[in-house]
């Protein structure tokens, strides 16, 4: 789908930082020089080709419910017999075929870390693999904004660092609710927030104050334009992964976080013998070379580690966090 000058503008302007008050599509249209009716028509449009999955919260890992990275090694003719499996698990938002010997990876959500590993259990038992269970142990970089013109967002910073829940606190009941109602984004009409506070019962200030909270506790890690990276045009997107001794992970990490080309950075489990790696990075770029020579960058900070590149082949499924799995 061509985007027009403001579409791009709409984009780039609103995956972070966006607005919380009553009308807040009224407030991107003053800024953008269009009508509200405008700015909801071209979301409309935005959604209907693919490219908006929703508008709404990117929230952090491990702090509403539980979370994990899993993945397959699946006999060559299985893989799309396999992946409709793993889309049918509730909990399961994330689903790639990936370049590798495990080749078909995952992420799967539940209410604590006994639903996600019963979830595996389930995968397991109905395709007759094993999986790599690979939970997640810090963030260095969760983000996943897409700059498409000349200059970043300004609407909030571009780093998100971490561990994987260190400094959220607790989600209460409340909270879990509010993520639970917008979990398959805003609605794209007028006054959103007060279509949500209907849903669940209480009035619009709360739900906007609550999703204040929310952000500035960094349960929410960016709340605004959730796009999908293939239909922008990136479609080299590389999983990197590295071995990395345990007492320089966190060094390594962050520094991997400061590259702006780097999308996520994050340290899970090895899974040894057959997983040796423990972080992980993605690196969304529009064609194979230039991510090859990002991860040339990339390998001068690690001393020669053991590393391991897995370019996506296929998507199978993606959508937000399932938190009413959680």
């Amino acid at each position: 789908m061509p985007l027009s000058d403001t579409q791009l503008r709409l984009i780039d302007g609103w995956q972070k930082g966006f607005p919380l008050e009553p009308e807040p599509y009224a407030r991107i249209a003053f800024g953008l020089g269009v009508s509200e009716l405008s700015v909801l028509g071209m979301l409309a449009d935005l959604s209907r080709n693919g490219i908006l999955s929703r508008v709404g919260a990117v929230v952090a890992p491990n702090t509403a419910g539980a979370s994990t990275l899993a993945a397959l090694a699946v006999p060559p003719g299985e893989i799309e017999e396999i992946a409709a499996i793993v889309n049918a698990e509730p909990g399961v938002n994330h689903n790639y075929e990936r370049e590798h010997r495990f080749n078909l990876w995952f992420v799967t959500t539940g209410a604590d870390r006994t639903a996600v590993g019963n979830a595996i259990k389930r995968i397991e038992n109905k395709t007759g693999l094993e999986a790599l269970d690979l939970p997640l142990r810090a963030a260095y970089h969760i983000d996943l904004g897409f700059p498409l013109g000349d200059t970043e967002n300004a609407n909030a910073p571009r780093k998100s660092r971490g561990s994987a829940a260190d400094t959220c606190g607790e989600v209460t009941r409340d909270d879990l609710t509010l993520l639970r109602a917008i979990e398959n984004g805003l609605p794209v009409r007028p006054r959103p927030y007060a279509e949500i506070a209907d849903r669940i019962g209480v009035g619009e200030d709360a739900v906007i104050a609550r999703l204040s909270g929310l952000i500035e506790r960094g349960i929410v890690k960016r709340f605004g334009l959730v796009v999908r990276h293939h239909e922008l045009g990136y479609r080299a997107n590389a999983m990197v992964v590295w071995d990395i001794p345990d007492n320089a992970v966190e060094a390594v990490g962050e520094s991997f976080a400061g590259f702006p080309f780097v999308t996520l950075c994050y340290r899970r489990d090895r899974h040894r013998p057959h997983w040796p790696y423990n972080l992980f990075c993605m690196i969304h770029g529009r064609d194979r070379e230039t991510v090859l020579s990002q991860v040339e960058e990339l390998k001068g900070r690690t001393a020669g580690a053991p590393m391991d590149v897995l370019f996506s082949r296929r998507r199978f499924k993606q959508c937000g966090a399932r938190l009413s799995a959680a």
